[in-house]
């Protein structure tokens, strides 16, 4: 607030541009992957460097140069772990360049977890600057991201899927100024706390949902979202505007809370929807939003079970509600918003 009343916005801009910088080479001690290497030390997939790793509890990172890497990836080591991908701006998904990709619906899979793209099955996890997509498109849940760990931390990455693109399913996450599309369901899970702060949100479906909670007890667990936007996505289908929702209850004790939302589009006026028009499943449900804003935020009509926050009722759901007070001892403070 203070820093726009001091600068002009084109000084700010300028400042960004400063803060602003490029990963293009691997850092100290980063096992190398690089698309149809032949050079002695480096790794043509991303699993071949990860089978280089020991399973330990030493701390290692992997660095991925630009391409399409077409491989299901599912990791487990012990020990923490950080994965970087090639970007010229750090600070933002737009400039990502590294890529894994799979095509995998659930209903081959024989799971949700076991379709996803990139399955993480380990605490201590960070990543950076890689774009994740499950390539399978409508018709079947089909996951981009299965997220098993805690205090695992994705920044400026991309997630792109359809139905149920990021698995938030269990442990401790945040997820900082990524780009998250999808049409049906597409961030949900059962055991998950989550927090999701400054990033673009693109909607691909008329009439579905962004988010599906299964919270099944009333345990801490929660989806935060602070200080995103919600856009069309790429291809969104005829309709979309004005008929997506911010989410519906999987299960009876949902807890979704999103916070000083822009909206470049606009959802249903209701917002929130029920699980397939089911009004038995919204007894412990909290759907809130505060703050809601932009040019989609317009002749909002919420649904009866849905609440509007005060700023005092939005102040108890924060970052540290969703993933616990410790959360600046794991959390990478320089994209927190």
């Amino acid at each position: 607030m203070f820093a726009a009343l001091l600068f002009p916005s084109f000084i700010l801009s300028s400042l960004q541009l400063v803060l602003a910088a490029s990963r293009t080479t691997p850092p100290a001690g980063a096992v190398v992957v690089r698309a149809g290497t032949t050079t002695a030390g480096e790794f043509s997939t991303i699993t071949a460097a990860l089978n280089s790793l020991p399973n330990d509890s030493s701390s290692r990172s992997l660095f991925i140069f630009p391409g399409t890497y077409t491989e299901q990836i599912d990791i487990t080591r012990s020990g923490p772990l950080t994965i970087y991908g090639y970007t010229t701006d750090t600070t933002t998904y737009t400039s990502n360049q590294a890529t894994i990709a799979f095509n995998s619906p659930a209903n081959v899979a024989g799971s949700d977890d076991a379709s996803g793209t990139l399955r993480i099955h380990k605490n201590n996890f960070s990543m950076y600057n890689v774009n994740v997509r499950n390539t399978f498109g409508p018709g079947v849940q089909a996951i981009a991201l299965s997220q098993y760990g805690s205090e695992v931390g994705l920044y400026a990455c991309g997630f792109y899927g359809y139905q149920d693109t990021l698995y938030a399913n269990e442990g401790t996450q945040v997820y900082l100024k990524n780009y998250i599309e999808g049409g049906i369901d597409f961030i949900f899970g059962r055991e998950g706390s989550a927090y999701f702060g400054g990033n673009t949100i693109g909607v691909l479906a008329a009439g579905g949902s962004i988010t599906a909670s299964g919270r099944q007890t009333n345990d801490s667990g929660s989806y935060v979202f602070h200080q995103n936007t919600i856009v069309l996505g790429n291809g969104a289908a005829s309709g979309t505007a004005g008929s997506y929702y911010f989410g519906r209850p999987w299960s009876d004790w949902a807890r979704v809370i999103f916070e000083s939302t822009v909206l470049e589009v606009a959802p249903n006026p209701a917002v929130w929807s029920l699980w397939d028009g089911n009004a038995t499943s919204i007894d412990h449900v909290i759907n809130a939003d505060y703050n809601t804003t932009g040019p989609g935020a317009t002749n909002l009509k919420r649904a009866s079970w849905a609440e509007q926050l005060t700023a005092s009722q939005a102040a108890q759901f924060s970052i540290s509600s969703a993933v616990g007070s410790t959360w600046q001892s794991w959390v990478d403070l320089s994209y927190f918003v």
